[in-house]
């Protein structure tokens, strides 16, 4: 973040808090250009609008520097009208048809920046998440007009291919990183365990249950399907909130069950400690899904 402004930067740098982001701010030009040169790879910028901000742009679009940026804005423009998104329709933004912006010329820097006025500092969180999804669309960093007439097109080239380079970097980088997380906040907490009617929830634990034995019976065989019956058990306990401590509870109610028909019929019980790998295999995805969705301040908060 390159803002001039204390007040600016201190409203922003309160709203980027609580963990989910890690923000670096530099107070001039030549700071800006120095921890660029070490730190390349960064998911976006932050500027104002002020006398420098041309030159510290062109500076960029020099380089073949391209990446998402939000600009605080001194006067109200087509964005003020624009109703920004919340981190719930993030994914679905990306999805959505084409902005168009590279047909417009009116940008500091891309015609995927996002400029929020300052009046509406209050929307840097939502204006991130629009500019990354917006840069991930961008198919040429600057329009092929007056802007670009005097680059050669050598120039143009390497400028198209650094932008495909970083849009490919920061795209594996959300999958990786984020790719549950969108996950988490489309959860509905209506449908969490916890939160459902005794009879609700009665059912429900013996569809879990149902789905269980099922794996279990599969897990040893031969046939494939046992790991997209693992996926769907762990993805139904997560939108669902459901405990790990849960999930051990159905694996032991289930064992007891098997341990009693096995007695029945008068054979070993030790055939059941097998099933513990079944009881792992399923912990860990669902732990995992947690881990991996989870933002880091909620997490946190939870210790």
């Amino acid at each position: 973040m390159f803002v001039k402004s204390e007040k600016l930067a201190a409203s922003a740098i309160n709203l980027l808090g609580g963990g989910r982001y890690t923000l670096m701010q530099v107070r001039s030009a030549i700071e800006f250009f120095g921890y660029l040169k070490d730190n390349y790879h960064l998911d976006c910028l932050v500027f104002e609008v002020d006398g420098d901000l041309r030159s510290l742009t062109g500076k960029l679009q020099e380089r073949s520097i391209f990446l998402p940026a939000v600009i605080f804005s001194t006067k109200p423009g087509e964005d003020e009208r624009q109703e920004l998104p919340s981190e719930d329709d993030y994914y679905s933004l990306v999805s959505r048809q084409d902005l168009n912006q590279e047909q417009s010329c009116s940008f500091f820097y891309h015609p995927a920046e996002v400029q929020l006025p300052i009046a509406r500092s209050g929307e840097i969180v939502a204006s991130i998440d629009r500019a990354i999804a917006q840069f991930l669309k961008l198919s040429t960093p600057v329009p092929f007009d007056d802007q670009s007439a005097n680059l050669g097109a050598t120039a143009q080239l390497t400028a198209q291919s650094l932008l495909q380079r970083q849009q490919r970097r920061l795209a594996e980088k959300l999958r990786e990183r984020l790719g549950y997380l969108g996950v988490y906040y489309k959860r509905n907490s209506q449908n969490f365990l916890r939160n459902l009617s005794p009879q609700e929830k009665l059912k429900f634990l013996e569809q879990l249950k149902l789905n269980y034995r099922q794996i279990v019976l599969s897990y040893f065989s031969e046939d494939t399907a046992v790991n997209n019956q693992i996926d769907e058990f762990v993805n139904v306990a997560f939108f669902a909130d459901v405990p790990v401590t849960q999930v051990v509870e159905i694996h032991m109610e289930l064992m007891d069950d098997f341990a009693k028909q096995l007695k029945l019929e008068g054979r070993s019980e030790e055939i059941l400690l097998d099933y513990r790998l079944t009881l792992i295999d399923a912990i860990a995805h669902l732990c995992e899904m947690y881990r991996r969705s989870i933002p880091k301040e909620t997490s946190e908060g939870r210790k």
